[in-house]
């Protein structure tokens, strides 16, 4: 079971925009609930943002609130708590259940592993039968785990799933208490520094271009439906940070390093495991349904592995029109 919010989530409120409005305009700017997860992917757009001054730009301000994973995120829209996040492919199987709206893609992720322990006898998945894995359930990297595990032919009955947070999954394997995990950089290099030797087993690049992992921005249903002109407006902000960061990507590192207070490296290593459609590739992608694709055949994935029962049709939970009408008006 996913553990409460006020446990697991850690809130943080960040200066949101670089100039204050005057007293007359205040009320018109609307202010949005934010979850992120604190690497590059949740983060980048929300430090150039801050840097380039977009949000007053736009028009928008954001109350920006860090979270370990994405169904975290997606709960805590469901109680009111956020309006909107950025989450990893792992936690759309939610969306797709219909709990909240995806309102853009953001990146399609490379950055997710199954990686064992050195001296335990594993070198390969069918190695793990009977083994301690080590996965953070609903995320990223319980997917990759489940799409390895059936490349193999086996299912999670044939090995010993231990259900982690992200960080208890970094010092377990550390420590040598589980034998494997399946987990996500720039957490790896973390588990590296400990166990030098660490054997990688499986990566999503392996599944892409058929299995596509992307990371999404969602808005919880209510705010969907009721915030649409503020949605477009965060939309063009992200639009702007993600023009930024395709032509600036050692300042954007450096900016995101300096916004997560990590090192630079670290922010380095996730970045070069994420794909950036451009912004005008991303409108024709949404267009012609090729994200939607990308989002539905996911869903499929899910339904496969046992995590959604049917997945609602991509129409009602994805605003495919949002990301266009954006860019039209930026």
């Amino acid at each position: 079971m996913i553990a409460t919010i006020a446990a697991a989530a850690t809130a943080i409120s960040g200066c949101a925009q670089s100039s204050t409005p005057s007293a007359s305009s205040t009320a018109e700017i609307p202010t949005i609930e934010f979850g992120y997860i604190g690497d590059f992917n949740g983060s980048y757009a929300l430090a150039v943002a801050d840097k380039l001054g977009l949000w007053s730009k736009y028009g928008v301000k954001i109350d920006p609130k860090v979270f370990t994973n994405g169904p975290l995120q997606i709960q805590a829209m469901q109680t009111g708590d956020i309006d909107t996040g950025s989450i990893g492919p792992g936690a759309l199987w939610m969306a797709a259940a219909g709990q909240a709206k995806v309102i853009s893609i953001n990146g399609l992720g490379l950055a997710d592993r199954v990686v064992a322990l050195p001296g335990k006898g594993i070198s390969s998945i069918k190695d793990l039968r009977g083994k301690k894995v080590a996965v953070p359930q609903g995320t990223s990297g319980d997917m990759i785990l489940q799409l390895a595990l059936k490349r193999a032919h086996m299912t999670e009955a044939d090995i010993q799933p231990v259900n982690m947070d992200p960080s208890t999954v970094v010092s377990a394997l550390s420590a040598g208490q589980v034998d494997a995990a399946a987990i996500w950089y720039p957490l790896v290099d973390t588990i590296k520094k400990a166990q030098p030797g660490l054997i990688e087993l499986a990566s999503d690049k392996e599944f892409y271009p058929k299995n596509t992992f992307p990371g999404t921005i969602v808005a919880s249903n209510h705010f969907a439906a009721t915030n649409k002109p503020a949605l477009v407006k965060l939309l063009k902000v992200l639009q702007a940070a993600n023009d930024y960061w395709l032509t600036h990507k050692e300042q954007t590192i450096k900016l995101t390093a300096e916004y997560l207070k990590i090192p630079e490296a670290t922010v380095k290593s996730n970045a070069e495991n994420i794909m950036y459609p451009t912004t005008a590739e991303l409108v024709t992608q949404s267009k012609d349904g090729t994200s939607a694709k990308w989002l539905s055949d996911l869903a499929s994935i899910f339904v496969g592995m046992g995590k959604l029962g049917k997945a609602k049709d991509i129409k009602d939970w994805y605003l495919s029109e949002l990301w266009p009408e954006a860019a039209a008006s930026r």
